[in-house]
């Protein structure tokens, strides 16, 4: 039960760039670029809601749940896409 991580494209879809995301939601750039390419193991709820107020989304838009069982290929995430689990962490 993979989770794809879609923060880039709600930062393409506002021309908005990871360093001045990272300035508004109070991360660093690095941390950012762990969550946006789906290296971070956990997520807070507070960094979620956040991201959700900068960007003007709602969770869903940024991290979408696949079905391992599911047979739509286009819906799996590519080789080496990262997870989102909850929990303490980045």
């Amino acid at each position: 039960m993979p989770i794809i991580v879609r923060i880039d494209v709600e930062l393409a879809r506002r021309k908005m760039g990871v360093g001045e995301f990272a300035d508004r939601i109070g991360l660093t750039p690095a941390n950012v670029a762990v969550l946006k390419n789906g290296r971070a193991k956990a997520v807070r709820f507070s960094t979620l809601e956040a991201m959700c107020r900068v960007l003007g989304c709602q969770p869903g838009d940024l991290l979408e749940w696949v079905d391992d069982d599911d047979d739509d290929d286009e819906r799996r995430p590519e080789r080496g896409a990262a997870a989102v689990v909850p929990g303490d962490g980045a």
